[in-house]
């Protein structure tokens, strides 16, 4: 993020100074502050200081979750501290970067998972429960796991390939 600033002079009654010296819609913004303070002070306004908005943080859900709970605190920063675990300095200044700038949530990736030990099989979910296989493999049938599924089925050790946005998710 870049830090430099720009500078422009309103007037009470919410119009800004343009560069032919007018008040109006338009401003004419500097990165001189001093030189816009000259022309504020002759031309009775006062000025406004313009800073680049921060891009917003990239976040898990659960790293998300702990920054909205935060929200609700009394002290949102002790919050963080005390739902980021020991040691993870990191992590803890990252979510009170989201917790200040904003954030966004990353989209979880997905995979499909292969069968073992098969030439075409793929797993694909069936309800909540039910993990089934489907061969011949059309891509638009096989199952999209997210890690946390991989693991919750036991399919760690199984052969894997992203599904992309373009795989029709």
């Amino acid at each position: 993020m870049s830090e430099e600033k720009l500078y422009a002079v309103k007037n009470d009654e919410d119009e800004w100074l343009d560069q032919d010296y007018l008040f109006g819609p338009g401003a004419w913004a500097t990165p001189d502050k001093d030189e816009r303070e000259k022309v504020a002070k002759r031309y009775a306004g006062h000025v406004v200081t313009f800073v680049e908005e921060p891009k917003k943080v990239v976040l898990t859900e659960e790293q998300a979750e702990i920054v909205e709970n935060a929200r609700d605190q009394k002290h949102p920063a002790n919050y963080i501290a005390g739902n980021t675990g020991l040691g993870a300095g990191c992590e803890e200044k990252l979510l009170i970067k989201a917790y200040v700038n904003g954030y966004t949530v990353a989209k979880e990736k997905k995979y499909n998972v292969k069968v073992p030990h098969t030439k075409e099989a793929w797993y694909y979910k069936s309800g909540d429960t039910d993990l089934l296989t489907i061969c011949p493999a059309d891509k638009e049938l096989r199952g999209k796991f997210t890690e946390s599924e991989i693991e919750h089925y036991g399919l760690q050790d199984c052969e894997k390939e992203e599904v992309t946005d373009d795989d029709n998710d």
